[in-house]
């Protein structure tokens, strides 16, 4: 856990700052919520005027107080809370909850008041919540440091909210409902601690089995995504984002602009960090039990189970409509429920069992459909009915759900019984059950929603179709040079020639800068030719006239000329003209939108869409984060709904889907190694059975990159392959080596090594014997957060054929302090130098990455690690009669 989070959140020392005997303020409520409730620690008021507060004694100052104290919270007017803070790190205060408003919400001078309070926390090493929050709850310590009137019940939940007066509001609700939570927080204006920090306190937190959250506004987002990607595998994270397109009103020039709107942007980084997120705070709650009492379903195929009709096909509607499919019966499981079920079933799904069902009859029906492995769901749904109580058909199922994997949800439609909204149940029971079918179907959707979200963050990536090499110096150059020369946009022969640099498919564009260049260049390329204009002014040509297609002679081509210029020069009276590009008349069958835009939260999105002149009508459109591999690039292409034609529809043939990856792939190296790129469209990409090729292209330049302050790959949120750590290494045997970076492809090289590993280098590495690896733990070790975590191995080739003979790797905290290191070398190639070098190259990175220190536990057994670390100055401390606990210093500490 983290030990300065602790210190706020499991404090046992805390200090109430602004504590009143004036009831019906904040410091009276603070101090009424933590003295005479349980908690065990120690509260101490402080207040300038009072020698006592609610019976406990005041100090003047938190300097008076001679104990440690771990938690300040503090509840003084804005103006006094840096003077407030300042005084807090001078006495060693572990941390601060800032209930104080006026900050970030009173304009400049209130985010001036944030930047002091921020300085000091820095200077004092001290950690902030708030400021303008509610505060927190940690039931487990009977520790209410809020000033709400009522504390939260214990359980497994963690909420985090921007909202404080949503907190109240929740909390009120959850009391009634019997929902108990781990932690409780609010989290205010976030000038410190953040969504990051927390995802990280709570994913490695044992009291916690999801993390629940109210946001408003992000702040650090690669940090945000960093977390929820390393936690969201274990710990359902689910997000209520509201304030949706705000953030992203601002006017834009492309077409991707106008498909990628913020909010379109939050879901995709959503999916791509295995976030679930939810439409309403009911979703939020209903979709937390869900995830806690049964298994996530492997696909959306749900089966509903009534005793009426209406319910059911109203829940099949809004099953429908929101992406999900009604399981298709098999012949036997049809065929058991005829013999089961009354003559008056409805023979088909949703399976209406009769309003005389009974309990028993129920039980029949779920049981057929849970062998069915046609169905991947089901929902259960009883209405009030005098032959059977929800009590009686709970009791039935539960005991089938007991011995199943399948997810089964109910609802129980009984208004005497039931008569909340969401209704929990008790805590032995394991069927998840709300009021209204349509919210069982809603986290049916959204369970399967984060099974299909997880896959994307474990799931191998295909091999690609063949290595590329891009020419990045080239690309970068021309940027450049545009940018220092004023340019705002690439023409559409630059914007193809930057493309070619990444080894796009482009056509070949050439100027005409006359009527009879323009008929001479027809005839040379080969009629029917496409005419465009070009200018350093002018993006979408189509709308105001600049593109005529389907040119069949030289005397069209000249007429073109003509006419293009003059359409251009009237709508656009000040562009500067260059002429007219004549290109070959491509025809294939589908014409497709690859695009970019920078988000002012996410950085660059990548858009894939239905392309052509009517883009923007139909929006049939999908968005992913840079980087992608194939299987990323495969998923954004089957969100869209021109997929189905795609892949073949009606006797149409298939096509090449396979080149499209391989673009989108290409497409987000450009985007990533060109930060120069403020927007880009092409537009169309058109393709067929035969593959694709691009026929026009739209590259708007940021004003505001500069290239001396520019960090590599700092506008993406999610870290990129390291490339910079690739190294030549010769071993011993005068055989090559190359060290690199893990990447997810490497995932059959690694479970070959591990495989390789004699019983001993088993045992030195794991500390133990493992009969068989597993897939997890293949995906654990290649799929790895490059941000927080770095593994490099060492490939070898041998008759053609690549292996891996080493790898090391090292697992950093979350704040980046202190890393974990730990190393294994397949016997085969033990004695060869490989060991040392991969030891020396990754302490090398974690100096380079800013590391203090690096840790790591070595059996007493393994003398040639032991001797390893000694040499290097790691300090060995015997942890006991088999283990060393090895540490060595990185980075000086600058007192």
């Amino acid at each position: 856990m983290n030990n300065k989070l602790d210190k706020i959140f499991r404090p046992a020392t805390i200090a109430v700052i602004g504590a009143s005997n004036e009831r019906h303020t904040v410091g009276y409520a603070l101090v009424n919520n933590l003295v005479g409730k349980g908690y065990n620690g120690t509260v101490y008021p402080v207040n300038l005027s009072e020698h006592s507060v609610q019976g406990v004694r005041c100090y003047h100052s938190i300097g008076e107080i001679e104990d440690g104290v771990d938690l300040a919270l503090i509840a003084t007017p804005a103006g006094s809370v840096a003077a407030v803070v300042k005084e807090c790190g001078q006495a060693g205060v572990g941390g601060a909850v800032i209930i104080s408003a006026g900050f970030s919400e009173a304009g400049e001078a209130g985010q001036a008041l944030s930047g002091q309070v921020l300085a000091y926390a820095r200077k004092y090493n001290m950690r902030i919540v708030g400021p303008n929050c509610l505060g927190f709850i940690n039931p487990s310590l009977n520790l209410n440091a809020t000033f709400a009137n009522r504390t939260a019940l214990p359980g497994k939940i963690a909420f985090i909210s921007q909202s404080g007066a949503l907190c109240t509001a929740i909390l009120d609700w959850a009391r009634k409902q019997k929902v108990g939570f781990s932690h409780f927080v609010s989290i205010g204006d976030m000038i410190d601690i953040g969504f990051h920090d927390l995802i990280d306190y709570f994913g490695s937190d044992p009291l916690t089995s999801s993390i629940l959250i109210y946001m408003e506004s992000l702040n650090d987002a690669r940090k945000f995504m960093s977390a929820a990607r390393a936690f969201a595998r274990t710990k359902p994270i689910l997000v209520l984002k509201a304030g949706k397109s705000k953030e992203g009103a601002q006017a834009t020039l492309s077409h991707t602009g106008s498909l990628a709107g913020n909010d379109a942007v939050f879901e995709a980084a959503f999916k791509r960090a295995g976030i679930i997120r939810v439409e309403t705070i009911a979703q939020l709650f209903n979709c937390a039990q869900g995830l806690a009492l049964q298994q996530r379903p492997s696909g959306n195929r749900l089966a509903i189970i009534t005793n009426a009709g209406g319910p059911g096909v109203l829940a099949t509607d809004h099953l429908i409509e929101n992406g999900g499919a009604l399981a298709h019966l098999s012949e036997e499981t049809a065929a058991r429920l005829e013999n089961a079920l009354h003559s008056n079933w409805s023979r088909g799904n949703p399976i209406d069992i009769g309003g005389d069902a009974t309990a028993l009859r129920y039980r029949e029906a779920v049981a057929a459909c849970i062998e069915d492995k046609n169905i991947d769901g089901i929902l259960v749904i009883l209405t009030p009915q005098a032959v059977a109580s929800a009590a009686e058909v709970e009791r039935e199922i539960t005991a089938l759900a007991r011995r199943t994997k399948k997810t089964i949800l109910a609802s129980w439609m009984e208004e005497e019984d039931y008569p909340r909204e969401f209704y929990y149940r008790p805590p032995d029971s394991t069927i998840p059950s709300f009021q209204f079918p349509e919210s069982g179907v809603d986290v049916f959707l959204k369970m399967y929603n984060y099974t299909r979200n997880i896959e994307l963050l474990y799931e191998t990536p295909a091999t690609m179709p063949q290595e590329f090499s891009p020419d990045t110096e080239a690309a970068r150059k021309m940027l450049n040079d545009a940018l220092r020369s004023g340019r705002h946009q690439l023409t559409e022969i630059e914007a193809k020639q930057l493309l070619g640099y990444y080894e796009m498919p482009v056509t070949h564009s050439r100027l005409a800068k006359t009527p009879a260049e323009a008929a001479r260049l027809g005839s040379e390329i080969g009629f029917p030719v496409v005419a465009k204009i070009v200018s350093p002014d002018i993006g979408l040509k189509t709308d105001i006239g600049g593109v005529e297609v389907g040119l069949n002679s030289r005397a069209e081509a000249e007429l073109a000329f003509e006419h293009i210029t003059n359409r251009v020069r009237e709508a656009c009276p000040d562009a500067e003209i260059f002429g007219i590009s004549v290109e070959k008349m491509v025809n294939k069958r589908y014409e497709l939108l690859i695009g970019a835009n920078k988000d002012p939260i996410f950085g660059p999105v990548i858009v894939f869409a239905l392309g052509g002149v009517t883009v923007e009508i139909f929006k049939d459109s999908s968005i992913g984060l840079p980087p992608l591999n194939m299987a990323l690039a495969k998923r954004i292409i089957e969100e869209t709904k021109v997929y189905a034609l795609l892949k073949g529809y009606r006797g149409m043939p298939e096509v090449d889907i396979r080149s499209i990856q391989f673009m989108l792939y290409k497409f987000a190296y450009l985007i990533m190694d060109c930060p120069q790129i403020k927007e880009i469209d092409i537009n169309p990409f058109v393709v067929d059975e035969k593959g694709g090729i691009v026929l026009d292209a739209y590259v708007i330049l940021d004003q505001n990159y500069r290239e001396s302050h520019h960090r590599p790959y700092g506008h993406l949120v999610i870290s990129p392959y390291p490339k910079q750590y690739v190294r030549p290494f010769i071993m011993h045997n005068g055989k090559k080596a190359v060290l690199r970076p893990i990447r997810p492809e490497d995932e059959p090289l690694e479970a070959e090594m591990i495989g390789s590993f004699s019983r001993q280098t088993q045992y030195f590495r794991f500390f133990g014997f493992m009969p068989y690896v597993s897939k997890e733990l293949l995906r654990r070790s290649t799929q790895i957060d490059y941000d927080r975590e770095i593994a490099i191995i060492a490939e070898i080739k041998e008759k053609g054929k690549k292996m891996m003979a080493g790898e090391a790797r090292l697992l950093a905290n979350a704040d980046n302090e202190n890393a974990e290191f730990a190393i294994a070398v397949a016997d085969k190639w033990h004695g060869q130098g490989l060991g040392s070098r991969l030891t020396d190259y990754i302490i090398e990175v974690a100096a380079e990455r800013g590391i203090r220190k690096i840790y790591a536990n070595v059996l007493k057994a393994n003398t040639i690690m032991v001797e390893m670390f000694r040499r290097r100055g790691f300090v060995l401390t015997s942890m006991d009669h088999s283990t060393y606990f090895a540490e060595l210093e990185v980075v000086k500490e600058v007192v």
